[in-house]
């Protein structure tokens, strides 16, 4: 139980940092110091300055401590209370504007403690701002309480001097149990949260990966809250140990709390109304909105948190958008959907490019004995209406599930499939390729928007963006091989699997061999597309060149194992190579674990197209290597520009099904009325997009043609 003692006013604002923890020859400010360095020259008050400061009734507990930078004007400070040491930058008599927000600055009718204020700020109706460093040009109005603790750490999870390991802030991420928490900081990216996470069985590497968080922000005690310059706080109800970057626009939250929002002037952060966050990371160009309450989180650069949604032990990664809805212990990778208020996701490993529908109830545990089932799902998931998903299951990536109740796990490793629970005759049933076969609008769009709606300014990992890629060729490979086993018998086009589903009842595979060739069509497409693409990017490389760089020795065979380290898909040999190198201490910071990315990231196109090559050695076996001569190659790319056409073709028939549909005119008085507010198939801004991206892909291909000859 906490009790109220008393102090004296003298003693008040000072001894910050407790003697037992100041290092030898170090006061109380030598980390404020260290934050606040600037070039600004301190001086005591005049003695004019302070005969104006407590005619404007102003009060300070050691006006000796009350220091000032030029110009001061002091006029600008009235009615206020102030504590332990205080400074306070240039102070001219100026309006700052934000919006249609305008206010004169200076400080008015605030209890301030210990801080540092940047020049030409505003802080009125503050009732308490203790330990903080405010930037230049800020505005803070009508806080409640604004404060910073000796043992802040700012939603990073490590420990300060004298604290116990128990207080520690782990986010248990995929896991409700706890068995793969990980350690949030400022710079953590998706693979950072990947890596910690998903080996858990590699323990040097785990050990060591806490070592370098703790190691990378220290332990001393004493850091001061900090408001990065040209940021806005209005109306907020708590604030502590809370890190502010610079240009953040914070509005009517309620409670933040250990928590860092980071910001700057390319990527803004903006927190509005009714917002709660504790214990954890809002990284650059990120927003919070309207009653969400996050708890143990970490939110990528780009995303967006809003409408009374609950983000609780959970990594939820770029450019993701989620509303509404219960999210809890998981790690959700890049460009993440979900905005429905009776859908929630628990314990799963999210990688990317995915959509949650709305009355989705993935992961409710109370199906075992133990909160401890995970689920895990490749790129590409999309759950539809009211699917309600058993723990532990996994699908690959591009899986589309129909709307249902599925009692038993699942272990979907058909990608781009269609699974639909037919309650009716008791099975389950999978469509192969369903998307290539059938929903090329959807796929097609999905890429696009991973591409189109990435507005990071700093990318530090690469997203794949590409539907087919390495990780998704292998999948399909695997598909083909298991559609061989179970084909051998039967030559219809619905065939019995087996390992699909954690029960008895027949699994049946729908329109096999349709579904067989689409696989097969789609890695013809896959190989030609990528090696057309190396060659694109490359118009240095003669055709000799580029084949001596296909069949180089370092490469041997198709690598067929490849990871999805957080959006950015990584030959798995060179992630093996990397958590090597951290587990033995040879790697031993994160800047040059996030260097390694962006090595990776720079290795990615000559390995991909590598592995296209091999892919299309895999579709014709028997051939010294695939392409003999130019004029071989010329012939696919021919084959290349009529899938692409196909496509095409397929995207706008997807599109054009939305707007015949007869029952699609039921609440329109005419077909003109339905086009005036739906538009139609013809002028669909993605269609066109998709006719456009065709035509130009045509035009590379004779150019690239021209150039072989």
């Amino acid at each position: 139980m906490s009790y109220i003692s008393t102090i004296t006013t003298a003693q008040y604002g000072y001894n910050f940092i407790p003697p037992e923890f100041l290092p030898p020859g170090k006061d109380e400010y030598w980390i404020r110091n260290l934050q606040a360095s600037g070039d600004k020259v301190w001086r005591n008050l005049e003695s004019r300055e302070l005969e104006i400061l407590i005619k404007n009734n102003n009060s300070c507990s050691n006006w000796d401590n009350f220091l000032v930078s030029d110009p001061f004007e002091p006029t600008l400070i009235r009615n206020n209370s102030f504590y332990g040491l205080i400074r306070i930058g240039g102070l001219r008599k100026v309006m700052l504007q934000y919006h249609d927000y305008c206010i004169p600055t200076g400080i008015r009718n605030s209890t301030i403690i210990s801080c540092d204020i940047g020049d030409d700020s505003v802080i009125q109706d503050c009732a308490f701002v203790s330990h903080y460093i405010i930037g230049d040009n800020c505005i803070l109005t009508r806080i409640d309480e604004m404060q910073a603790t000796n043992h802040a750490k700012f939603g990073n999870g490590i420990l300060t001097d004298g604290e116990d390991e128990d207080v520690r802030v782990w986010i248990d991420v995929m896991n409700e149990a706890g068995g793969r928490s990980i350690m949030p900081f400022h710079e953590m990216l998706p693979a950072d949260a990947y890596l910690w996470a998903a080996y858990r069985d590699d323990t040097k590497l785990t050990e060591n990966l806490k070592i370098i968080t703790q190691n990378k922000y220290g332990s001393a005690r004493g850091k001061y809250g900090v408001v990065g310059s040209h940021s806005v706080i209005k109306s907020c109800g708590i604030i502590k140990d809370v890190y502010i970057g610079e240009w953040a626009y914070i509005k009517g939250a309620n409670k933040l709390k250990n928590i860092s929002i980071l910001s700057n002037e390319d990527e803004p952060t903006q927190i509005g109304e009714g917002v709660e966050l504790v214990n954890g990371i809002v990284s650059p160009g990120c927003s919070a909105f309207y009653g969400v309450k996050a708890i143990r989180f970490f939110m990528g650069r780009n995303s967006s948190l809003k409408y009374g949604a609950r983000l609780i032990h959970s990594y939820m990664g770029d450019n993701s958008t989620v509303s509404c809805c219960e999210i809890l212990n998981n790690l959700i990778f890049p460009v993440h959907e979900q905005h429905h208020n009776n859908s929630f996701l628990i314990s799963g490993l999210i990688q990317g490019m995915s959509n949650i529908a709305a009355g989705a109830t993935i992961g409710s545990n109370h199906n075992s004995r133990a909160n401890d089932g995970e689920l895990r799902a490749g790129r590409g998931f999309w759950p539809g209406l009211c699917v309600t998903l058993k723990h532990p299951s996994r699908f690959a990536s591009f899986v589309l599930i129909s709307k249902g109740d599925y009692p038993y796990e699942l272990n979907i490793t058909l990608p781009f499939s269609l699974v639909n629970n037919n309650t009716h005759l008791n099975r389950l049933e999978i469509i192969p390729a369903y998307f290539w076969m059938y929903n090329l609008f959807a796929l097609e769009r999905n890429s696009w928007k991973t591409g189109a709606r990435d507005k990071r300014k700093v990318k530090v990992q690469h997203i794949e963006a590409e539907y087919l890629a390495p990780d998704t060729a292998e999948e399909i490979i695997a598909a083909l091989a298991q559609m061989d086993v179970w084909m051998k018998d039967t030559q219809g086009e619905e065939i019995t699997a087996g390992g699909l589903e954690h029960n008895n009842r027949p699994t049946i595979i729908l329109k096999t061999h349709r579904g067989y060739n689409a696989y097969k069509e789609m890695l013809l497409y896959y190989s030609i597309k990528t090696l057309f693409d190396y060659l694109n990017e490359n118009p240095e490389l003669t055709y000799t060149a580029f084949i001596n760089e296909m069949e180089a020795d370092y490469y041997k065979k198709r690598i067929t194992d490849w990871t999805n380290l957080g959006g950015q898909i990584v030959a798995t040999f060179r992630v093996d190579e990397l958590r090597e190198k951290i587990g033995s201490g040879e790697i031993d910071n994160w800047d040059d674990i996030h260097a390694v990315y962006k090595k990776m990231a720079a290795l990615y196109p000559l390995d991909r197209a590598r592995h296209a090559w091999e892919v299309y050695r895999y579709l014709n076996p028997g051939t010294k290597h695939p392409f003999l001569d130019a004029g071989n190659f010329k012939k696919e790319l021919k084959t290349l520009v009529s899938i692409r056409r196909s496509i095409a073709k397929h995207v706008f028939e997807s599109r054009a099904k939305d707007y015949d549909d007869p029952f699609r005119m039921l609440t329109y008085r005419n077909k003109e009325e339905m086009n005036q507010v739906l538009g139609t198939a013809e002028n669909n801004p993605f269609v066109n997009l998709v006719q456009k991206k065709t035509a130009q892909s045509e035009k590379a291909v004779k150019k690239l043609m021209a150039r072989l000859d």
